[in-house]
């Protein structure tokens, strides 16, 4: 590997492979290691790159990987050192995708030809031309015969202003086109502008826990060159590390090397002991030649939380220990401990959307055997104080029980009570904007769907004849449950939606429970918009009567409002033993008898009946995804 370290920044590519998911990322990374030999035949298989359970089992790139690949020009003789980032492309992980796009100086923009420009692919190409790269145009899977390549290249046109002459059609699954991809790279995409003499400046893009030797971290050599036994410090945390080993990240594994120099591409060994330390994005530097960070640094911030408890009642030790260990793994989920009278301890979580809590869920369960309730999820809102101060509030027990919606008259007895620091005055919602893209025979639908959400349109264009492009601004809580697939039934799986944070507004919330038999089911509250509260509330009460047993007394189910209005109410009947079934004729005393003393014996057993049992089934039946709820 000692070649490595004698190439020069002119021969080294940086790139990314930019696009919306399932559109061919992972297949393109691997006709490319096949293309530079970079896999020996037989070793070669399908998503090579993707090497978490979850990630294979859904089609999906969850992190971010990166290989170094060699390339011997055919016209000039002359190796060049290719490093390819195949980043993930669901919108939970847009900040990854940026901090490795930093690392870059081009970019493949893939688009797949049978199902056109998405949403994603949209905010995949902003990113990338906010940062300067170029951005090297391709349309995938023309092999297919279903393909619209001349739909495709004509959308690419309208959406990014790209000339379909400078678009490779290829098909990454059987080579079709591949040939003038690296020459084109080569001819277009720059090298990094590292100078060799400069301070010392390293960008950490990613980062992976090793059972062996902790964190390890994916960095890029922006200036300077990295030996082992540096010194650096952070730039986020101002904490010191010493390189203790340096390797080049093939396909098949890592290869040890004594440094890296200016612009390479490879993984640093820092001594880190916890996932929480390596920031993505974070500049290191050498203490005695600080310099300054990489611009758009910042700490990803969870969008949804909800609350992580065991299925059994012993079971909490071990999600802890669960928990634990997936933390070191993934730093991006926030976690605190958390009671519930009907659940008992668990984990208050917070994650970057909702695929990335179904991903955690399904990790916790492959990797670690450990099922879990999940109770639903809330989208952080922000409480004003009396004194001024904003806090964040992440479940529905942080909302007073008496705080109403904060819109006219409410506003103003909040300024009065504003003597009070510990009195909440104002409480606001995130609000996100969303681009959506669709055939334009279901837009309608889609503008519907948006305006029932308390959507805001702010454009409405078209990408060439028949594909329309819709931005709307909306409330998180509106798109943080089932408006994806909301928006996929309504559009026959053909639309596509991505969203960014748009600021804040006052918040039109209510704090939804269950109660039965007066007595409050914690687990199952939830904070909801006032709009969608009356048919939530209907039909949590009738999914928890339909899989709740009889008992011998009343059964009182109901959805409360701010833990006082009821919304909706439903009653499961006392199980009735016919007491008169052994009387045949006579007088009517025996039988008014009968049933007196029957109706006594119930009115005992009520008493000492104490707070239902609600079975696991009721819980998964009020929780469950495919639930029409709106959150």
């Amino acid at each position: 590997m000692g070649l490595v370290t004698e190439i020069q920044p002119s021969h080294i590519r940086n790139f990314c492979i930019i696009s919306h998911v399932d559109h061919g990322k992972s297949t393109l990374a691997d006709r490319l290691m096949d293309m530079t030999g970079a896999v020996p035949s037989g070793k070669s298989r399908a998503q090579l790159l993707d090497s978490l359970e979850v990630e294979r089992s859904r089609g999906i790139t969850v992190k971010a990987q990166t290989v170094s690949l060699f390339h011997r020009d055919e016209a000039t003789g002359e190796l060049y050192l290719l490093n390819l980032i195949d980043t993930p492309g669901h919108v939970d992980f847009s900040y990854e995708v940026s901090r490795s796009i930093a690392a870059c100086q081009g970019a493949l923009l893939l688009v797949d030809c049978t199902k056109g420009v998405q949403a994603q692919t949209v905010a995949n190409f902003w990113l990338a031309f906010e940062q300067e790269l170029v951005i090297l145009p391709i349309v995938n899977k023309v092999d297919l015969p279903h393909a619209d390549v001349d739909g495709a290249l004509e959308q690419m046109a309208s959406a990014f202003d790209l000339e379909p002459a400078d678009a490779l059609c290829i098909s990454a699954k059987t080579g079709v086109g591949t040939d003038a991809l690296l020459p084109r790279l080569l001819e277009r995409a720059p090298p990094p502008t590292a100078r060799a003499e400069a301070p010392l400046r390293v960008l950490l893009f990613d980062s992976w826990y090793d059972d062996f030797r902790g964190v390890l971290c994916l960095v890029q050599v922006l200036d300077g060159r990295l030996r082992l036994g540096h010194k650096l410090v952070s730039a986020a945390t101002g904490r010191e590390y010493v390189v203790t080993g340096l390797e080049l990240m093939r396909p098949l594994g890592m290869r040890p090397l004594p440094s890296l120099g200016p612009g390479s591409v490879g993984c640093a060994v820092l001594g880190m002991k916890a996932i929480a330390e390596a920031c993505i994005g974070d500049t290191l530097c050498e203490p005695h030649a600080v310099q300054p960070p990489l611009p758009g640094f910042r700490r990803p911030q969870p969008t949804v939380f909800a609350g992580l408890f065991p299925t059994s009642e012993d079971g909490f030790d071990e999600l802890q220990h669960a928990m634990g260990r997936f933390l070191l793994k993934d730093g991006s989920v926030s976690v605190e401990t958390d009671h519930s009278n009907t659940l008992g301890r668990g984990l208050r979580c917070g994650f970057l959307g909702m695929l990335h809590m179904e991903v955690v869920q399904q990790r916790l369960r492959q990797e670690h055997g450990v099922e879990v309730f999940v109770t639903a999820p809330t989208v952080p809102l922000r409480a004003t104080m009396g004194d001024g101060t904003r806090l964040p509030i992440l479940s529905p027990e942080a909302i007073p029980r008496d705080f109403g919606s904060l819109t006219g008259r409410a506003l103003a007895a909040g300024a009065e009570r504003a003597a009070d620091p510990l009195t909440m005055v104002a409480l606001e919602e995130p609000l996100v904007a969303v681009t959506l893209l669709a055939p334009s025979e279901h837009v309608g639908a889609l503008i519907v769907e948006c305006e029932a959400r308390a959507g805001v349109q702010t454009s409405h264009a078209y990408l060439g004849a028949d594909r329309a492009m819709l931005k709307y601004t909306m409330p998180l809580a509106e798109i943080a449950t089932d408006f994806h697939d909301r928006v996929k039934s309504l559009s026959n799986g053909f639309a596509s939606l991505d969203y960014e944070p748009a600021g804040f507004q006052v918040a039109d919330i209510v704090v939804l429970g269950l109660r039965i038999n007066g007595e409050d089911v914690d687990a199952l509250s939830r904070i909801v918009r006032r709009q969608h509260a009356l048919p939530l509330a209907r039909e949590m009460v009738s999914s928890m009567k339909a899989e709740m047993e009889r008992e011998v007394f009343d059964v009182i189910i109901q959805a409360v409002a701010n833990g006082s209005r009821v919304l909706a109410r439903e009653t499961i009947k006392a199980a009735r033993k016919n007491v008169i079934a052994k009387c045949y004729g006579g007088d009517i005393s025996r039988k008014k008898k009968l049933l007196n003393k029957q109706k006594e014996g119930k009115k005992r057993r009520s008493i000492q009946a104490g707070p239902v049992q609600v079975p696991q089934e009721a819980f998964l039946a009020v929780l469950a995804p495919g639930a029409k709820r709106r959150g």
